[in-house]
C-alpha cells in the first residue's frame, strides 16, 4: 500500500476527473436554484433563500476543494457523502484506493 492509500495513477485520474465531477454538481445546483427562483413566494424570500443556499453550497467539495496528495482520500469521501459521485464513478481507480475509501465510509 502506498503512503496515502492510492497510486500515482489514481492521483492523475482524480486530477483528470475532478473538474467534470464539479461541473456536473454545479449544473445540478444551478437547476435547483432556477427551480427555487421560479417557484411560488415573494421575490425577497426567494432571494434570501437562494443567498443562504449558495453560501452553504460553495463550501461543498463538489464546488471547491484543496488539491493535494494528502487531501485526495478525504476529498473523495466528501464527494461521495455530498452525492457528487458514486462508487461507480471510482471504477477506473485502483483497488487500493477503493479499499481505502471503503474503510472510511
Amino acid at each position: 500500500m502506498s503512503e496515502y492509500g492510492f497510486t500515482k495513477k489514481d492521483w492523475a485520474l482524480f486530477r483528470e476527473k475532478i473538474s467534470d465531477w464539479q461541473e456536473a454538481y454545479m449544473n445540478k445546483l444551478n437547476k435547483e436554484y432556477i427551480e427555487l427562483l421560479s417557484g411560488e413566494g415573494r421575490p425577497s424570500e426567494k432571494f434570501w433563500t437562494l443567498e443562504e443556499r449558495i453560501r452553504n453550497d460553495k463550501k461543498d467539495t463538489g464546488v471547491q476543494l484543496k488539491m493535494s496528495h494528502s487531501n485526495c482520500i478525504p476529498n473523495i469521501i466528501s464527494l461521495l457523502n455530498e452525492e457528487v459521485i458514486t462508487m461507480e464513478d471510482l471504477d477506473e481507480f485502483s483497488d487500493e484506493l477503493k479499499e481505502t475509501i471503503l474503510m472510511y465510509c
